[in-house]
């Protein structure tokens, strides 16, 4: 049975955070559902690009479909005022605390480890990267200077340039070791 993760978009997300995992993952035969915090499905990027979502995570929500059991993993990217819209967004942090209190897997690339994990307390006492500059926000957590960091149920990354490495080891936790370097070549990563 294929593995099932959720992606949260908001407004001012990075692109290449957010579309490298979803095609990576879709290759790997994860069912992947971009989910979008807004009223609409239509989520505008940092730089203006314009993202049609699978669903509404409030439609998600009413249908029962938000579920911490529908779900393996949620993927954060990062982008400003992307993070900071996805910290803000109270539906979000309870969906976010209600997955890692199940044990699922939770990834948040570039300024969301710092600026939507962070605050929830989602990685005190773990090792973690994201954007350079950005770990001075974080307390009681080890900030490793590593293009991608897996500690435990929580992966993280730098930014743009390591969204590739990033998606592959969701793979590789969701699917199992090794899975993620056959999507890799595919893409000649």
């Amino acid at each position: 049975m294929a593995k099932k993760a959720i992606i949260i978009l908001a407004d001012g997300f990075e692109e290449v955070e957010a579309v490298t995992p979803i095609d990576y993952l879709r290759r790997a035969g994860i069912e992947l559902i971009i989910a979008a915090l807004g009223e609409t499905p239509l989520v505008r990027s940092s730089r203006g690009l314009k993202i049609a979502a699978d669903a509404v995570l409030s439609s998600l929500l009413d249908e029962g479909k938000l579920s911490v059991s529908e779900w393996d993993g949620v993927i954060i990217p990062g982008g400003l005022p992307g993070s900071d819209n996805l910290a803000a967004s109270e539906q979000t942090g309870k969906f976010l605390k209600e997955m890692a209190a199940a044990g699922k897997l939770i990834c948040a690339i570039c300024a969301a480890p710092a600026r939507v994990l962070a605050p929830l307390g989602l990685l005190e006492g773990k090792k973690f990267t994201c954007y350079p500059g950005e770990e001075g926000k974080v307390t009681n957590a080890k900030w490793l200077e590593h293009r991608v960091v897996t500690d435990g149920n929580i992966i993280t990354s730098r930014g743009a340039g390591t969204a590739g490495e990033f998606a592959c080891a969701i793979i590789d936790e969701l699917n199992g070791a090794g899975e993620g370097e056959k999507i890799a070549q595919k893409v000649l990563l």
